[in-house]
């Protein structure tokens, strides 16, 4: 298993990352907030990290800075030994590809003017990539990745059921063929039987193409599903954080105990057991 080898180099580090909210004196009062304190964390290549905490723990701002999305107060990211703390946004703008993000309800960062096909082949535009007939090729073969049909090409999004706007969320974060994928509670807003079905198109992506993964989620069972490793967020301070077997099966902190006395009971294979 690549989490088991010590030696390679981390896809992803993240050293003491701060993010700090000033305090509000307009509309009332309120007192500075610190969303992140000091967490730090590395990714190997091909491998998944699966962040879980309670509602207000910092997993979303953790999210946003990874995807250079927000500036944090001070720390490093680093992608591929590249600290991109350290770049301007003009800097930015040719790393984002690399890093792409897919929130828990993809309706909101679908273009609801777009059909679905538009919706895959406009990261292409957006970077001048291809010539068109050379986008709708790749944009079909990207609908074949991830379990759609292309003759879904013209319909909206809002035509589509939850798993499938899920599956084409997915579509078009890959059409830039990133090295990191943030899952943001993408699989939280779906019935049980979606969640399992888009839980294995992860994990075949993965296999196939040797995919990054920071997998935010409040559910134990998909945590242990997907994860190489699982990090306890905490008031913005991993915690704990292990092997999945491990942190489930002895927790050491009492937030992750918290985090288990309020989950159903499940019985999910960890990816070790899985033969992952």
């Amino acid at each position: 298993m690549p989490a088991a080898n010590g030696s390679m180099a981390p896809l992803l580090t993240v050293e003491s990352l701060m993010v700090r909210y000033p305090p509000r004196h307009f509309g009332g009062t309120r007192a500075a907030v610190t969303a992140l304190d000091g967490v730090s964390f590395s990714v190997l290549a091909g491998t998944t990290l699966a962040l879980v905490g309670a509602s207000g723990s910092g997993k979303s701002t953790l999210a946003l800075c990874l995807a250079c999305l927000g500036r944090p107060t001070a720390g490093k990211i680093l992608l591929e030994g590249r600290e991109l703390t350290a770049l301007t946004e003009s800097q930015l703008r040719a790393v984002r590809p690399k890093i792409q993000l897919v929130f828990q309800d993809p309706s909101g960062s679908l273009n609801p003017r777009l059909t679905a096909l538009e919706i895959v082949t406009e990261p292409f535009e957006v970077q001048g990539r291809f010539t068109e007939a050379e986008r709708y090729e790749r944009a079909g073969a990207l609908f074949e990745r991830v379990g759609l049909s292309l003759d879904m090409g013209p319909r909206a999004a809002s035509e589509f059921s939850g798993g499938q706007r899920q599956r084409l969320a997915i579509a078009r974060a890959l059409a830039l063929e990133p090295r990191l994928l943030i899952l943001d509670e993408a699989l939280s807003a779906l019935d049980a039987s979606v969640q399992a079905q888009i839980a294995n198109l992860l994990l075949d992506l993965q296999r196939a193409s040797g995919l990054t993964y920071v997998f935010i989620t409040h559910d134990l069972a998909m945590a242990a599903r997907l994860g190489d490793e699982i990090a306890v967020l905490e008031r913005g301070r991993i915690v704990e954080r292990g092997a999945p077997g491990d942190v489930l099966d002895q927790p050491a902190h009492v937030a992750m105990r918290a985090l288990m006395a309020a989950a159903p009971r499940w019985n999910a294979p960890t990816k070790d057991q899985a033969g992952e």
